[in-house]
């Protein structure tokens, strides 16, 4: 029986292998392999001898397996590292999300129903000049 935290770590490392192995390989078509790591280096050579006997997507699954593995151990997994079913690759029929134009910008008029009404600056002037003139008859 897995537990699931087992299968936590499974998933992990299968996700962590995967990764890994599409890096180093592209790595290694840019001809970086001698800048990887000893390990990365190990399974692209296991990786060179399994395209040797098998098909190229055949040795990928195996690749990515012995990687899935090495991960699964070194993570701390217990026993045997359980499957993991990879999700299925299939065709993206529609990723594209439709344009839609953004609403027209409010016009600042004053009609309106939602217009705030203004107070002309004329009038604004004028309670101002009264204020400053009642203090001044005031506090004389």
């Amino acid at each position: 029986m897995i537990k699931a935290a087992d299968m936590m770590i499974a998933r992990r490392a299968d996700t962590r292998a995967r990764a890994d192995f599409a890096t180093w390989k592209m790595m290694a078509k840019l001809n970086g392999a001698s800048s990887l790591p000893a390990e990365a280096q190990t399974f692209l050579v296991s990786y060179q001898k399994l395209l040797k006997e098998m098909t190229e997507a055949q040795a990928t699954d195996a690749a990515i397996n012995l990687i899935y593995r090495s991960y699964y151990a070194e993570m701390g997994g217990v026993g045997e590292a359980p499957d993991v079913k990879a999700h299925p690759v299939g065709q993206v029929t529609d990723n594209v999300t439709a344009f839609k134009r953004p609403p027209p910008p409010r016009s600042k008029t004053a009609g309106g129903p939602d217009a705030k009404p203004r107070l002309p600056v004329a009038l604004i002037f004028a309670c101002l000049v009264v204020v400053y003139t009642g203090f001044r008859y005031f506090l004389r």
